[in-house]
């Protein structure tokens, strides 16, 4: 049986020497950061000073971008230093920070589409009651269940994980990955599994049911209804769509990279699949949303070229 101890540091596997191309990827990685701190910086600019957008709607994007300025901040500043760096560790106490970080970006994240698909159906099927069931009470606990109960859960997965006896250090990852420190664990990983699994199943589900009844009640209504009212929900509902697929599509890329064996795919590759959703998703959504709603995409050109 191997040796356990409490380790001090980790060392981030998935690095490899790159010689001067390290100053590229370097530049790469800090121009997606600056795109994606300066949009989304811009959209909640846009969505604080103008009073036409204090609706829930408008809050609960503004919620998304800021999370996606949380989530940033939690890797790419991390990436930067890492890939100038010659020795690719990291101690112990800032693994645990970041595994925080991001485990409550990706949570708040989930939430916040969740919540978001719900004022959609609220908004499309019942217009005229709206602000009756959409009320100030209701729009802030919600934004309290999307930002109290994902810090408060992956706290306790915290909480489980660095009292484990560790029989190594070593993440093949380039940023610190909560699943990785635990299967380097010597002890007994019971109760992390289940709580793991049990809190994964539960959110998951509850979620997905939720997105999915919403939007089969957004289809009934748009089949029933007149050409405004699909208009409405195609202009409203596709940008949370393509948000909410692009989201998925990196929480399973992230599902291959961590629990199936990919030894036989490209260093580059398994390390695109691992950042996906943590790089693209700040990104996207911005984009996505300044795009496709009218409302943003006038304000923003009104902030940026002073022109009403």
């Amino acid at each position: 049986m191997l040796n356990s101890t409490r380790v001090s540091y980790f060392t981030l596997a998935a690095y490899f020497d790159t010689g001067l191309l390290k100053y590229l990827y370097f530049v790469i990685v800090m121009s997606l950061y600056i795109a994606t701190v300066g949009s989304n910086v811009l959209l909640i600019v846009v969505i604080c000073v103008n009073r036409s957008l204090h609706e829930p709607m408008y809050l609960f994007l503004c919620s998304l971008f800021v999370n996606e300025l949380y989530g940033s901040t939690g890797l790419f500043p991390f990436l930067l230093v890492q890939i100038l760096s010659d020795v690719h560790t990291v101690s112990a106490s800032l693994c645990f920070l970041q595994v925080y970080c991001l485990y409550t970006y990706a949570n708040v994240e989930f939430c916040n589409l969740a919540v978001m698909s719900y004022d959609r159906y609220l908004s499309i099927c019942y217009p005229l009651q709206y602000n009756s069931r959409m009320t100030f009470h209701k729009v802030t606990m919600l934004m309290a269940l999307i930002w109290v109960f994902p810090f408060i859960e992956v706290a306790v997965m915290i909480f489980l994980t660095v009292p484990l006896q560790l029989c190594g250090n070593i993440i093949s990852k380039v940023y610190c990955d909560n699943y990785s420190i635990v299967k380097l664990s010597c002890s007994d990983t019971t109760v992390n599994n289940v709580y793991g699994l049990v809190y994964t199943c539960a959110i998951v589900a509850a979620v997905v049911v939720l997105i999915l009844y919403t939007y089969m009640r957004i289809l009934k209504v748009c089949f029933s209804g007149s050409k405004q009212t699909r208009q409405k929900a195609v202009s409203t509902c596709t940008p949370h769509l393509a948000s909410l697929l692009n989201f998925c599509l990196g929480g399973f890329f992230e599902i291959l990279q961590s629990r199936f064996d990919m030894s036989s795919v490209p260093i580059m590759l398994r390390i695109f699949l691992s950042l996906y959703f943590l790089t693209c998703q700040p990104l996207f959504n911005p984009v996505i949303y300044g795009l496709r709603l009218y409302k943003i995409r006038s304000l923003c050109k009104s902030l940026v070229f002073g022109k009403m």
